[in-house]
């Protein structure tokens, strides 16, 4: 099947044949072993943050930012899970990007996984659209394995799923990393994907000045990283910020992977930023969602939306039982996870002894 007729029946909404997604998933492998774990770009360039599987939603970008090719993109990963066209969204940026190679970059997420996407309603998605059968899920799993890690723009803004990590103090260090697998637990690796930034300043406008011993404790604090409570990667702070920035001679850093309710969220004064993609996350969160329009380094525009029409169908009142049974028929293989908006422990004792309790579609409802 040529691509662009794979890209009208992706538009459409349409599934490919798995012998097509097998060809496809092999042909994306041979394109991305060719490039480093740091890819470097140029503006203009719009910046995308987490989708999960929210396909109309993506469709919806492309309607406010320009479609592929007129528009250059970058994807900072999560591309599948908790939305129900989790297939359709990775399929589509898959061909996007081996028609249009220049055009379009995709980064991985920590949910470009295998053992995440058991968990997190991909690998349930493949089984139901293809007829029980799981190859379509190890196809795109497979793939998943060669995605990039990192992407520089403009060779001074530093864009990454997740964040920092205390094993990679320069850019030279990420591009040694042995990416061509699973994402580990913990390591490099696993940081990129999993960290996030935690602004103290923000916590210790909460306490009286006069608290001496908090101020010392919070600003010792951010001069390291933290365990994160997510159970994997860190947290870190403004220190950790500046001097990475300083020893890469870069000047801010754009990231997603976590939720914000207005699309985006700024932290240190504009040295990271979280950029967020998925509008009403799980069609029942009720945020907004940005792309970010970067004209040059120092000229850029966030571009705010809220969820396309066809997902505001699934709150309808009209159809509102109709798709509740849809939706619990769909997720009642262990899919959804009540941590929706953060994966909290997701490696530990604890998360692995309630999981089965925890995945409920009451939640998604």
């Amino acid at each position: 099947m040529e691509l662009d007729e794979c890209l009208e029946r992706l538009y459409r909404g349409e599934l490919l044949p798995e012998v097509t997604v097998k060809a496809l998933c092999f042909k994306m492998r041979e394109l991305l072993v060719k490039e480093s774990n740091v890819i470097h770009i140029q503006t203009p360039v719009t910046v995308v943050g987490d989708m999960h599987g929210q396909f109309h939603d993506m469709l919806e970008i492309f309607h406010i930012g320009g479609h592929v090719p007129d528009t250059n993109y970058l994807f900072l990963g999560d591309y599948v899970d908790r939305g129900l066209y989790s297939v359709e969204t990775v399929m589509l940026l898959i061909v996007l990007k081996l028609r249009y190679p220049s055009r379009i970059h995709l980064l991985r997420g920590n949910h470009e996984s295998r053992q995440i996407t058991q968990s997190y309603g991909f690998y349930t998605e493949c089984l139901n659209k293809y007829g029980g059968s799981s190859k379509v899920w190890q196809y795109i799993t497979d793939f998943f394995d060669y995605l990039v890690l990192c992407c520089i723009i403009d060779n001074e803004i530093f864009c990454v799923h997740g964040g920092l990590s205390p094993n990679v103090q320069t850019i030279d260090q990420i591009r040694i990393i042995d990416r061509f697998r699973e994402i580990p637990h913990d390591g490099a690796m696993a940081d990129l994907v999993w960290s996030d930034p935690e602004d103290d300043d923000d916590k210790m406008i909460e306490k009286s000045p006069s608290d001496a011993d908090y101020y010392t404790a919070h600003l010792s604090m951010s001069q390291h990283f933290q365990v994160s409570p997510r159970g994997a990667g860190y947290t870190f702070g403004r220190s950790v910020v500046e001097k990475f920035l300083h020893s890469n001679d870069m000047s801010r850093i754009y990231r997603a992977h976590q939720l914000c309710n207005e699309g985006y969220q700024v932290y240190f004064n504009g040295l990271v930023t979280t950029v967020w993609s998925a509008p009403n996350y799980c069609y029942r969160c009720g945020n907004k969602a940005s792309i970010l329009e970067l004209y040059s380094k120092d000229n850029f525009y966030f571009n705010v939306f809220e969820e396309a029409p066809e997902n505001k169908m699934l709150n309808d009142n009209a159809n509102q039982v109709t798709n509740k049974k849809a939706i619990h028929d769909y997720f009642k293989a262990d899919s959804i996870d009540a941590t929706m908006d953060s994966d909290v422990d997701l490696f530990s004792d604890e998360y692995q002894a309630k999981s089965a309790m925890s995945r409920h579609v009451e939640y998604f409802l």
